[in-house]
């Protein structure tokens, strides 16, 4: 994996210690044309699944200028930086907006998907411990939901029950959900979509639960973004799923997702300012001044909120329903493919994906091989496991390429199909989604696995 992230090139210098002299502008500038060069996925051809949501040049341009005009701007000190200011304060009206908040609904901005979750289960945690007298806090999820959760039962100590998703529709099961509440619950978890299969749960009747029990519902839409929130309008069907459910108390959107926004945005929203209070942190004795934040960090960089906030009204409502036209046709034009003959003769699409992200598996190809077989060609798909399978998240990039994703999907089914009639079945070397998802779905026990993953993270830090 080090030799992976370390290719031997010798036009790559790399830097373990200060150089004895700092560098002109010129050689800072070419040494950063080389590593922007680096061999990698390109995801410039729409050849990655995610990852890059927007990519157009035109915007890349406009965020760079947002970012040079508040690049050493930090929003902790807003009577230095008001505009930071009034930008994060716009961004969070705008999205609370779009997803039908009330009026006294609230917000804030996060790093990421990851920090709006944590967010919303501290806010849970400490709105149960405060209002409620909760010391054993307890959480459920689907367990389709994004791992941020079992982190955020990891780092605040909250105990999470996991409810399956069975098929056809791969939904939470909502009886299950129902049955594990008592009075530790803090919150419910549903996702609009979920990112394994992008499939949205049942978020009404989870909202009736939440309402009938009195625990917070939270809905995650950090993939789904604003393409969710505005699939009506793109004439699409839609469920319910945001503020308009009574039993919807905060909602997770990234906006560096189908926002367009750079990364390291996202926004937390909560369906009163009093809830939102519940993830603040305020030091009212420390000996430096009284110490006061809104979430998990201190200092944050106003140059990406300047970007985020130039990518949506950059964009405005039109330009975002004429985005979710694009993918969200795009997908369905996918499903569609997968579904008909000669794919669907193979291939079987997991559930009802409304939104942008479409997931299939396989009775009669090892899918495992496929994702393997994509990689080679220079496709970047998402591989699952429980079940094997594999998603596409489609973007504006993958919009452009779809014909040839979906004739080399074909071409790669076609040969694996032949290779299993040649009775060839257990040749070959396994590519990495065999090689991982092989091992560990034959493992009852997942250490080998988590100290593989272990090397993984260590090895993205070797200089």
């Amino acid at each position: 994996m080090t030799a992976k992230f370390m290719p031997e090139d010798s036009k790559i210098h790399r830097f373990t210690t200060l150089p004895a002299n700092g560098w002109d502008n010129e050689e800072v500038v070419a040494e950063l044309e080389k590593l922007s060069s680096m061999e990698h996925v390109r995801w410039e051809d729409g050849r990655v699944s995610g990852a890059v949501y927007h990519g157009g040049r035109e915007m890349i341009e406009l965020q760079n200028k947002a970012y040079g005009a508040f690049t050493i701007a930090n929003p902790i000190h807003p009577d230095v930086f008001p505009g930071v200011r009034k930008m994060e304060a716009e961004i969070i009206s705008m999205a609370l907006a779009l997803f039908h908040a009330p009026n006294d609904a609230a917000g804030a901005t996060t790093s990421g998907g990851t920090e709006s979750i944590l967010a919303a289960c501290l806010a849970a945690r400490e709105r149960g411990r405060i209002e409620k007298g909760i010391r054993k806090p307890e959480m459920i999820i689907p367990t389709t939901a994004h791992p941020a959760f079992r982190k955020a039962g990891h780092y605040f100590n909250i105990q999470i029950h996991e409810v399956d998703c069975p098929a056809p529709s791969y939904q939470a099961d909502v009886r299950k959900v129902s049955r594990l509440v008592n009075s530790n619950t803090i919150l419910l978890v549903g996702s609009a979509p979920n990112y394994p299969h992008g499939i949205i749960d049942d978020i009404t009747t989870l909202s009736r639960i939440a309402e009938s029990r009195k625990v917070l519902l939270h809905v995650d839409c950090c993939l789904g973004s604003f393409m969710v929130s505005i699939l009506e309008k793109a004439g699409f069907d839609s469920v319910p799923f945001d503020f308009r459910l009574p039993g919807v108390t905060s909602i997770s959107c990234d906006t560096h997702k189908y926002g367009f926004a750079p990364k390291g945005t996202s926004v937390i929203m909560y369906r009163t300012k009093q809830l939102r209070s519940y993830q603040y942190y305020i030091a009212p004795d420390w000996s430096g001044g009284v110490y006061a934040s809104q979430g998990m960090m201190g200092s944050r960089a106003g140059a990406l909120l300047a970007g985020c906030w130039a990518s949506m009204v950059k964009q405005g409502e039109a330009g975002y329903i004429e985005a979710c036209r694009r993918i969200v046709g795009c997908t369905k034009r996918i499903e569609r493919t997968l579904r008909e003959a000669p794919l669907g003769d193979h291939l079987q699409v997991i559930g009802m994906p409304m939104v942008s992200v479409v997931a299939f598996t396989s009775a009669t190809v090892n899918i495992w091989h496929i994702a393997d077989e994509m990689s080679a060609r220079g496709w970047h798909l998402n591989a699952l496991q429980d079940p094997p399978a594999i998603h596409i998240a489609v973007t504006l990039p993958i919009v452009q390429a779809a014909d040839q994703l979906l004739a080399d999907l074909q071409e790669v089914v076609e040969a694996e199909v032949s290779r299993i009639d040649r009775g060839e079945t257990g040749q070959g070397t396994p590519g990495n989604s065999f090689a991982l998802y092989g091992v560990a779905g034959s493992m009852p026990n997942k250490g080998v696995v988590v100290k593989l993953i272990r090397g993984y993270l260590d090895s993205l830090y070797s200089a």
